[in-house]
């Protein structure tokens, strides 16, 4: 029996977080340059996404390019963008057929011209899909984004807009990137690494973590079946005894 005939559809997590770990290594592993397997990074996430959609989880998202990775050499980047602009005009036929609604979180106006573009007009054309919400994490870093959130409430609090009595973590939520998703239920990580790496730090609270020696070009729907199936393994508690969740 496979991993997908053992699935719970009653238990599925409504979002899946994944930082996508290893495509360079991958590379290194096959005597090629660090690009090539961010091209073959590529035909994982189309996988897992199909993997998502089949099973009706409703928000996937992926730790795209972090905010620290500007640092990495200049050609990499370079690539890694022109790389982005190519994978986003040809998937959207994809995304218009299978009604896949793109989305995305972070420091966008870092992103060259070209990427900004054309992500932006990727996410208008399927701002109607009702599907799989993909969200890229771009130019994203979780601290950059807390900061990013509690100025926009401190400048509500002395405009008057905002009493400072009145700051919750609903409210605090409300202005993170991510106000108009669930939190993760979710986190996996790729690779063998066992980080977070500065990815959604407020969100995943109580997220169930899943790292897998993996790495993300070799990551397929079977192997996202497989993290959800020991997700519904775990007593999820959120502070209570087993008692009271039971």
């Amino acid at each position: 029996m496979g991993y997908l005939d053992q699935i719970d559809l009653l238990r599925l997590p409504k979002h899946v977080a994944i930082i996508m770990d290893g495509n360079g290594r991958w590379a290194k592993g096959r005597g090629k340059l660090r690009m090539f397997g961010h091209h073959n990074g590529v035909t994982s996430v189309r996988d897992v996404v199909e993997g998502a959609d089949k099973l009706g989880i409703k928000y996937i998202t992926l730790y795209t390019f972090s905010s620290e990775n500007w640092n990495r050499p200049k050609l990499e980047v370079m690539a890694i963008m022109e790389l982005m602009v190519s994978t986003i005009h040809k998937e959207i036929a994809g995304f218009m057929k299978n009604n896949i609604k793109l989305n995305a979180i972070g420091d966008l106006e870092m992103l060259p011209n070209r990427c900004y573009k054309e992500l932006h007009s990727a996410i208008e054309t399927t701002a109607g899909n009702t599907g799989v919400v993909l969200t890229l994490a771009l130019s994203y870093g979780s601290r950059g984004e807390i900061v990013h959130a509690a100025k926009r409430i401190a400048a509500k609090v002395k405009s008057g807009e905002l009493d400072l009595d009145d700051v919750t973590e609903e409210v605090f939520e409300r202005n993170l990137f991510t106000s108009d998703m669930p939190d993760p239920e979710l986190l996996i990580r790729t690779s063998g690494e066992y980080r977070i790496s500065n990815y959604l730090l407020w969100q995943i609270a109580y997220a169930e973590l899943y790292f897998t020696p993996k790495l993300w070009p070799d990551f397929r729907k079977e192997d996202l079946y497989e993290a959800i199936l020991d997700y519904q393994k775990r007593e999820r508690r959120f502070g209570m005894t087993s008692e009271q969740v039971n």
